[in-house]
Parts: structure tokens; sequence; C-alpha cells
């Protein structure tokens, strides 16, 4: 008999929604890995096993993005917030400034912790307008003495996204790419540093990775603790201490299955039509709903909307949960609503979200 698995219509920020066959694949080896008797949970890091779990990962992930040789591939832990220090620390000389974009929360806790490191400096930013907008490339002051110039490709609870990313001539571009990771294509040789949870497109929580360019690896400041080195982490692929052994093999599933899907191309293609239907249902209603970015700065990870009635929003999230919707609900700092719509996300769970406010829309004018 075939059971069949009831799936919420998840469209939780992060952590998000997993694929589902890989999930099933999980579930599958979760108690015997490939004849080992043992859980992936339970090997040892320094094992066979795990390695070859480790390094496939790695390949796949070089495949996928087309990452240069002159590129590391790293996977740490504490997140994209443990980078925010990391990298000032790393990388920010006594006396250096460094150049941040602000285009919301993300990138202001970012700036705020490399002021422990140094003098950071705003770029550009897109505050006075409560971030609806991503700056102009012709507004960035680009300051080649600083150590780097770091923005956020995409913003979870403003719903902005980067659609082209600056040119930085020698000065170092650093990306964090959390949200937008791996959901279309990117020249990786244009960053000297990429950097993501993998909570959204990558997998579960507890990995980050790190795409760093060798070059500039090798600019790290030396005297900071061990484990906050990039160094430590590149010299011992990433396997200088426990690393999250479950969250590094989902993660591998994960990229696994985006290779099954045709790849970045066809992920993104996916990405755009799943986006589509939500923006087209906000752009005819009339009013009804509105978004808070700008159109050229609209994302397709995290897709932002305002019901024009405050009481008829509350009965739309309401009602929204009720038919199943998770995550809907705004960033507890904006309010709203938000459908974060990750590479995990079925193009079939967008249009039902985008039916559901048409339904929504008729019964409440």
């Amino acid at each position: 008999m075939t059971v069949t698995t009831k799936r919420a219509f998840n469209f939780n920020a992060g952590p998000s929604a997993l694929p589902l066959e890989v999930l099933q694949k999980a579930q599958a080896e979760l108690v015997d890995f490939k004849g080992t008797g043992m859980s992936v949970m339970e090997l040892s890091h320094r094992s066979a096993e795990f390695e070859g779990v480790h390094n496939e990962a790695i390949a796949n992930l070089r495949e996928l993005y087309d990452i240069p040789e002159n590129y590391e591939v790293l996977f740490l832990q504490g997140g994209a917030s443990l980078q925010f220090s990391m990298i000032p620390m790393n990388f920010v000389k006594e006396g250096q400034k460094a150049s941040y974009i602000q285009t919301g929360a993300w990138s202001e806790k970012a700036f705020a912790e490399a002021k422990l490191f140094g003098t950071p400096v705003e770029a550009a930013s897109s505050k006075s307008n409560n971030y609806k907008n991503i700056p102009a490339l012709s507004e960035i002051q680009i300051d080649e003495e600083a150590a780097y110039l770091h923005l956020t490709s995409n913003n979870t609870i403003f719903g902005t996204q980067w659609k082209t990313f600056p040119t930085t001539g020698d000065l170092p571009l650093i990306a964090d790419m959390s949200s937008d990771i791996l959901s279309k294509k990117i020249d990786v040789s244009n960053f000297a540093m990429i950097y993501a949870g993998a909570q959204k497109n990558l997998g579960p929580s507890g990995v980050t990775v790190v795409i760093i360019r060798k070059e500039f690896l090798e600019k790290a400041n030396s005297n900071i603790p061990t484990m906050l080195k990039y160094a430590t982490h590149s010299k011992n692929n990433s396997l200088y201490n426990t690393p999250p052994t479950f969250g590094i093999y989902m993660l591998g599933e994960v990229l696994k299955w985006v290779k099954a899907e045709g790849g970045l191309e066809a992920i993104e293609q996916r990405n755009e039509e799943k986006a589509k239907y939500i923006y087209d249902v906000i752009d005819n209603s009339n009013g009804f709903y509105y978004g808070h970015a700008t159109e050229d700065s609209r994302s397709l990870m995290n897709i932002t909307f305002r019901v024009a009635d405050e009481e008829l929003e509350k009965k739309f999230l309401a009602e929204a949960k009720t038919a199943g919707f998770v995550g809907l609900n705004g960033h507890r700092s904006v309010g709203g609503c938000r459908a974060s719509t990750y590479n995990a996300v079925p193009l079939e769970t967008c249009k039902a979200l985008a039916d559901f406010m048409v339904k929504f829309q008729q019964d409440n004018q």
C-alpha cells in the first residue's frame, strides 16, 4: 500500500523547504548509510565514508557554479552572522576602512560587527527609502583603498534582490548570498568571497558555505583565534574540528537534486515562473495587494506584500493558515506578508498561493 505524506504549503523564510526527494532519501539512509550499519550522523568525520560525502558535496558545488580552481570551498559553522565578524577580523588591517552597501537588516548587522574591528563606511544605502530598492550602480562610492566592498545579494525582510552586481576592479567584492545562493547562475570570479547560511537554498541549518579566492585568503590577518581564521579551515579541508556532518550530507543531497533538476539554468527559470504567479496577482489586484519592493528590485526568493486594509490583512493571514499555507507572516520588524519561494518550494505551491490570493480578493471586495 502506498502511503501519501501530506506536505504543507511551506513559505518559511528559513529554515525553509527542502526537496521532498532529498528528505525521502535521507529517511531511507538514516539508520544504515551505505551498508555501514550506522547513520551518517554516527560516522567519524575522519572516516572514508564521510570524507566521500564531504568531498562529493564540494565537487558538486564547484561544478554547478563553475567555481575556478583558484577558489577554496569551505564548510563552516556559526551561520552568516559569524561571518559578519570573521570577515573584518580576517581582512581589515589596522587603520584600514571597509565599505558596506546598506540594503536591509542583514547588511546593517554586518556593518555593526565591522565597527568592532575598524572603520566601516557606507558605500551606498537605500535606508531612506525604507529599503524598497537596491541602490543604482551609479550611486555606489568605490573606495579602492578599502579592504573590501560588502553587499547582501538578497534581502529576506524587505524582499529586494540585486539584478546586476557592481564591477569593483581591484577592490575585493564580498557577497552574503545566504538567501539566494544557487537560485541562478552567477560569475563567481567577480567576487573575492561569497558566503551563505545553508538553511534557505542549500540544506538544513547548521552549515555555512564560504567560496573564497585563494589570493584574497592569503591577505588575511594571522594574529586572530585559530577557529576564526579562514586559513585554518582551508588547510584542513574544513575538517579541522568536527564539522556538522549531517548538515553537509543533506547539503550534498540538495546539490545532487539541483543537478538532477537540470542545473542552475532550469532552477532559475523555475524560480522566475514561481515568483511571476504571485507578483502577477499583486500587480493585477488594483491595489488590493501591494508590494514593498520597487519593481526593478523585486526578489525572486522573498515576495513581500501588504493587503490594503489592515483588518483584511489579519483575516488573509488567518485564512491562509487554515488553508495550509505556512510562513506567510512578514518579518516581525516590518509586518505584512511574505512568501519565501526558495528553490525547493514547488511551482504548484506558488500557484496554489496565487489562486488563494485571487479568491480572497474576490470574496472580500
